[in-house]
């Protein structure tokens, strides 16, 4: 038997909304990125992205368990001496643009690779409930029903 490697031509991607209103960060973050990589299809294959577009809907009513909104700390470096900067989650989620705690989640479970550059690129995420790809019929994904874990 031969191993089976995926071709561009094989692959046939599918569009999927996700509401993620009450729905546990990081376990969000798991089914959006295995749906972006395309690890749910018989035809995945680690070094081509056979992977879904993923439409994520109410990112600002996302759920953290335990202090992590107090306690959760995202820190990043202007370049300059002495340029740390830091903001809690519950910041972030309060601010001007609460779907980069999404993004976030997301772009850390991707490879950090141009593949997984170019996996981002099929994340839409959207921090109110409308989104407009309306045209591409996505297919709603329930991830609350899939493990009681998931919605808090």
């Amino acid at each position: 038997m031969r191993t089976y490697s995926a071709k561009a031509a094989d692959i046939d991607r599918k569009w999927f909304v996700i509401d993620a209103e009450g729905i546990v960060l990081g376990r969000l973050a798991v089914v959006v990125a295995d749906h972006l990589r395309g690890k749910h299809k018989p035809i995945y294959t680690p070094h081509v992205d056979t992977g879904d577009n993923v439409i994520v809907v109410n990112a600002e009513k996302v759920a953290l368990t335990g202090r992590k909104r107090e306690r959760k700390v995202f820190y990043w470096h202007t370049g300059h001496p002495g340029g740390i900067k830091s903001r809690t989650v519950g910041a972030t989620l309060d601010g001007r643009f609460p779907q980069r705690v999404v993004e976030k989640a997301v772009e850390r479970m991707v490879p950090r690779n141009p593949l997984g550059r170019q996996m981002m690129r099929k994340l839409k995420v959207y921090a109110g409930a409308e989104h407009p790809h309306q045209a591409q019929q996505p297919i709603a994904l329930d991830v609350a029903a899939m493990n009681s874990k998931n919605k808090r």
